[in-house]
């Protein structure tokens, strides 16, 4: 049986003035300083991913500047596929309005654990359901495309946590639980038809948390 493992890679932390507003699918920068301060987080994730694998990102640059980072931290660079449908969840005329207004404007009640549920889908925009169902048909492809490969994909907290969703079968809601760190690997192999979850954020020490 050939399996092919997946090595999700959260982006590295962004720059303050993003992080004051709710930035969804918008393209951010990365924190400059962070770059600098989390260089050994660059360098285990160097050492840590496997050789030759397969590598992709999303439209957003703040994931290929990631890669790049990580490149440069002692990974043989590799080519970079973009992936438009792994990108983050799109919040439509949401985006780009501070936490406090963006609350306001919520129409279902906010998960335990994240400004919004599941099922809140904003004017223009999509939500975190259906983002579990494009980030699924995603995973499906890359792992017929490529059976037996590894494969790293360097993405966004919410299609990490979609990805989760697929391989144990979870609904949107309960993926939410969820706390994808910048900088963490989850790590999910395909076994035939069958998924396993082999790693959810791991790290290789404890990084500031930021959602």
């Amino acid at each position: 049986m050939q399996i092919t493992r997946l090595f999700l890679v959260r982006h590295a932390l962004v720059e303050p003035s993003a992080r004051a507003v709710v930035y969804g699918s918008m393209d951010v920068a990365l924190c400059e300083l962070a770059l600098r301060q989390e260089a050994a987080a660059y360098r285990w994730l160097a050492a840590r991913l496997p050789e030759g694998a397969r590598w992709v990102v999303t439209p957003l640059s703040r994931t290929r500047a990631t890669a790049a980072a990580i490149f440069a931290a002692g990974y043989a660079p590799a080519p970079l596929e973009v992936e438009p449908d792994l990108a983050e969840q799109h919040l439509g005329e949401w985006q780009g309005l501070s936490h406090e207004r963006f609350a306001a404007l919520i129409r279902h009640p906010p998960h335990p654990f994240w400004p919004h549920a599941a099922e809140e889908k904003p004017p223009g925009g999509e939500s975190f359901a259906e983002v579990v169902q494009r980030v699924s048909v995603v995973l499906d492809r890359l792992v017929q495309d490529a059976p037996g490969r590894d494969i790293v994909i360097v993405a966004h907290g919410g299609s990490i946590r979609a990805a989760i969703a697929q391989a144990m079968g979870l609904s949107p809601h309960q993926a939410l639980i969820f706390s994808v760190r910048n900088l963490s690997m989850t790590r999910l192999e395909r076994h035939g038809v069958d998924w396993r979850v082999a790693a959810v954020n791991e790290e290789p020490f404890t990084l500031p948390a930021t959602e």
